[in-house]
C-alpha cells in the first residue's frame, strides 16, 4: 500500500475509479498511481475489471473503488481542501478540477466525478481571525465569488 497514512480516504465510483485516479494524479505534481487490483472470478464485479486503484496525492494515500452502483454518489458533506499560497495556484487547481465539473461558491467546486473540492488561499483563515468587522467584510466578499480572488479578499479586509 502507498504511504503510511493512518486514515485513507476510500472513494466509491460506479466504474470510473482508474480514470479518476489518473485525473487527480495528472493535476497534482507530487502524486502517483500505486497498485491496481482487479476483480477475481466469482467476485461482485466482472472478472479482470479494475476493482481498486491506490493513489497518492501530496503524501496522502487514497483508494478508489469501482463499486458498480450508480446510486452511491458523492455529496457536499465531504470535500477535500487545497491550501494555495498564490493566486496562480488557486487558478491552476480551480481550472483543472472544475474542468467538466461544476463551480459552486466560496471556493468550492464539484469535479467531473462529483467529488467536492475547496480551493482556498492559505491566508484566508488569518483574515477571519483579525476582528469581527474584518471577518464580516471578507465573508461578504467571499459569498459573491465562486473561484476565490486573493486580491479582492485582501481588499475587503482593509
Amino acid at each position: 500500500m502507498l504511504g503510511a497514512s493512518r486514515i485513507t480516504p476510500f472513494l466509491w465510483y460506479a466504474t470510473e475509479a482508474e480514470d479518476a485516479a489518473r485525473f487527480y494524479t495528472a493535476i497534482f505534481r507530487n502524486s502517483r498511481i500505486g497498485a491496481i487490483a482487479r476483480y477475481p472470478v466469482g467476485g461482485p464485479g466482472p472478472a479482470g475489471e479494475v476493482m481498486t486503484v491506490e493513489f497518492e496525492i501530496e503524501g496522502q494515500s487514497f483508494i478508489a473503488l469501482n463499486g458498480g452502483r450508480q446510486d452511491f454518489q458523492f455529496n457536499d458533506a465531504i470535500s477535500f481542501q487545497i491550501h494555495c499560497e498564490t493566486q496562480e495556484e488557486v487558478d491552476y487547481y480551480w481550472e483543472r478540477l472544475a474542468a467538466g465539473g461544476t463551480p459552486v461558491q466560496c471556493g468550492w467546486l464539484k469535479d467531473k466525478y462529483g467529488l467536492s473540492w475547496q480551493v482556498v488561499p492559505r491566508m484566508l483563515p488569518e483574515l477571519f481571525l483579525k476582528d469581527a468587522n474584518t471577518a464580516e467584510r471578507v465573508m461578504q466578499a467571499m459569498l459573491k465569488m465562486k473561484k476565490l480572488d486573493i486580491r479582492k479578499l485582501k481588499e475587503a479586509a482593509q
